[in-house]
């Protein structure tokens, strides 16, 4: 099974909502951890030149998933995220 990457795109520090989005993510990760997924989340700079120019994203929170923008300027449920995670994992 391959590995799923999740960004959690927001500012440093991180605003309330983008606190949320990646609480929801952990959440989800951590449940599909259990179920045999392997899920790697990391937190990411929107104000990095490096991020703006990888995704064009400007609104947070933003997700990625396996380098792919999935949720933009919301925070996601757990199982939203759940569920996309097990997308990208197939």
């Amino acid at each position: 099974m391959k590995e799923v990457k999740v960004e959690v795109i927001g500012p440093e520090p991180s605003c309330v909502r983008c606190q949320a989005a990646k609480k929801a993510v952990e959440k989800a990760a951590e449940k599909l951890k259990q179920a045999g997924f392997m899920v790697k989340v990391e937190k990411a700079n929107i104000m990095s030149r490096e991020i703006v120019q990888k995704y064009g994203v400007l609104v947070s929170p933003s997700i990625a998933i396996n380098n792919t923008i999935k949720i933009m300027g919301r925070v996601p449920s757990p199982e939203e995220v759940e569920k996309l995670i097990m997308e990208a994992a197939r």
